[in-house]
């Protein structure tokens, strides 16, 4: 009778444990997709931000904007190197295709 009682607990502790497992497992779960939401809109967010900033520096350079501000100035600045090295590294590229 003492062995039956004791299966019986085991039996039940049993079920608390899947139970409890089951719990964490779909916390886990909602906690993962709600990540990958987050993760899906702050994509969505940096792509904003940078078509703003394109869009922004078109009108600046349009001269359909005015924007007065030493940041934005040393950020167009900044842009404007970073093309220039880019145009200079895709023409050394070209140059060293051509080579024979």
């Amino acid at each position: 009778m003492n062995a039956n009682r004791d299966n019986g607990q085991w039996g039940n502790k049993f079920q608390e444990l899947i139970q409890a497992c089951q719990v964490e497992l779909k916390k886990t779960t909602q906690i993962g997709m709600k990540m990958l939401s987050a993760s899906q809109s702050n994509t969505i967010l940096k792509e904003s931000y940078e078509q703003l900033g394109m869009l922004a520096l078109a009108a600046i350079e349009n001269k359909e904007l005015a924007w007065e501000n030493e940041q934005v100035s040393e950020l167009i600045k900044r842009i404007e190197s970073v093309k220039a090295e880019l145009s200079t590294l895709e023409k050394d590229v070209q140059d060293i295709k051509k080579e024979d």
